[in-house]
């Protein structure tokens, strides 16, 4: 059977203070809208409703390359009255999943059962047993079965005693849907129209009502304020630590690592404390990454040691490569195997061949390494002529001197030396030296300036 997503994401998200919509606020890097979208994707929905207000345009900006078909919400009157405002464009068969974009980290698993279960019945939701349920709203059963979904605030006191309560995560018919919406009422405490309605009119058409409950507690928690962003987020992250644990991950300290994108791993991988993982990212067997260190959409291939507060950002690094402290990989660096970085060292946009070295205090941008190059200490490429970019050819086996200016373009030929404190701006031949300094001058006894007293 056909599955529609919709999301509701019109609320404005008073209590976060903020100028940006709430289901923009970030969580783990990610719009919270974001996951939710993420997540019904690999669900192969046929198609992803997502209803906005607030912050409209910004909000469909956000996602410009998602195939969303977006709803807006004019007037704030409900759940219920949100899912309603999508019956021009929703099917009238199949099944929808009915998901709120501020609760980002349900699991497509948990969705899969819920659908599961909602199938034959025509209508699910997903419930959560707390020890205090104190405002959501609770789930009455009888004989074990669902028979109404009642309002914290519309509730007895008989009624708030009970502990299961309703997430908001809803599975139903698309032709009950179309049935039952533009029957709601908004005669209740808050003068809205709930979508939890839906429940009674199911139970009066003779159906029973499918409910699961998630394996964690925290796919279901939504987000109000920066305090529960704040806590939702290290629960999300000691839940991805704990799952890379499980596949064999070292991480010195779970409750200090960062995962804000997706990691592939290798065996015996160890991870300092204070490491945030970005993108697209890729470790290899036997990677160390030390404290402190920022990767970013990167693959960092087998045995490669990372010191300590390196940044990596869209860089490729081959194997048994050794990087940092303090160094930097920026778009389009790509290291070959056996290649050492050292610390304060900046490559961009280059490629350093097969066991090259620049172990401190350089800058490589534009260049082209070949393998088994040193480069000195203090060297530059000098890249840009404040318009363009020009490229700096390095070949093998070339020994850069200390604090040596390379002025692209310009080509180093293999086998070449360049002496220490050169500015290279012509192209050096095959195993030649080339050398540029000016005359040293001495001058005797010299007496320095001495400060005027006032």
């Amino acid at each position: 059977m056909s599955t529609t997503v919709i999301i509701l994401a019109a609320g404005k998200g008073t209590r976060m203070r903020s100028n940006l919509p709430k289901v923009l606020q970030p969580l783990a890097g990610q719009p919270l809208l974001g996951h939710v979208i993420e997540t019904a994707k690999k669900l192969q929905a046929t198609n992803i409703i997502t209803i906005y207000g607030h912050g409209g345009d910004l909000v469909r900006q956000t996602f410009p390359e998602e195939k969303i078909e977006w709803v807006e919400q004019t007037e704030q009157l409900g759940t219920g009255h949100a899912v309603k405002v999508t019956l021009p464009v929703l099917p009238k068969d199949g099944m929808s999943l009915i998901l709120s974009g501020d609760v980002p980290c349900v699991q497509q698993s948990t969705l899969q059962r819920l659908i599961d279960a909602s199938n034959p019945t025509g209508i699910g939701l997903v419930t959560l047993t707390l020890d205090d349920s104190t405002g959501y709203g609770r789930i009455v059963r009888k004989n074990n079965k669902i028979q109404a979904i009642v309002e914290h605030k519309d509730a007895t006191e008989i009624e708030r005693q009970i502990r299961e309560i309703n997430t908001g995560i809803y599975c139903v018919s698309n032709a009950k849907l179309h049935e039952w919406l533009p029957k709601l009422s908004n005669n209740n405490a808050q003068g809205e129209y709930y979508l939890t309605d839906i429940v009674a009119m199911a139970l009066a058409d003779g159906m029973e009502i499918a409910s699961i409950q998630p394996e964690f507690a925290f796919e279901v928690e939504g987000v109000n304020d920066r305090v529960q962003l704040a806590a939702l987020e290290r629960e999300f992250q000691n839940h991805q630590a704990k799952t890379l644990m499980q596949q064999g991950v070292h991480l010195i300290d779970p409750a200090r690592f960062d995962l804000r994108g997706h990691l592939t791993i290798g065996k015996d991988v160890r991870i300092d404390i204070n490491v945030i993982i970005e993108g697209e990212c890729e470790l290899g067997d036997n990677v160390e990454i030390g404290a402190g260190c920022i990767i970013k959409n990167t693959k960092i291939s087998a045995n490669t040691k990372v010191q300590p507060y390196s940044v990596f950002d869209n860089a490729f690094v081959g194997e048994s490569v050794q990087i940092g402290p303090f160094a930097r990989l920026r778009p389009g660096a790509k290291l070959a195997n056996e290649v050492h970085i050292g610390n304060f060292v900046e490559v961009k946009n280059s490629s350093i061949g097969f066991a090259s070295k620049a172990n401190h205090f350089a800058y490589l941008g534009d260049a082209q390494i070949g393998s088994g190059s040193n480069i000195g200490a203090g060297t530059i490429t000098c890249n840009y002529d404040g318009a363009n970019k020009h490229k700096t050819v390095i070949g093998d086996d070339v020994f850069i001197g200390t604090n040596n200016s390379l002025v692209a373009p310009v080509k180093i030929g293999n086998g070449a030396t360049t002496g220490a404190g050169s500015t290279i701006t012509r192209d050096v031949a095959d195993n030649a030296l080339a050398v540029e300094r000016s005359q040293q001058f001495t001058k005797e006894n010299y007496q320095r300036p001495q400060k005027v007293k006032k």
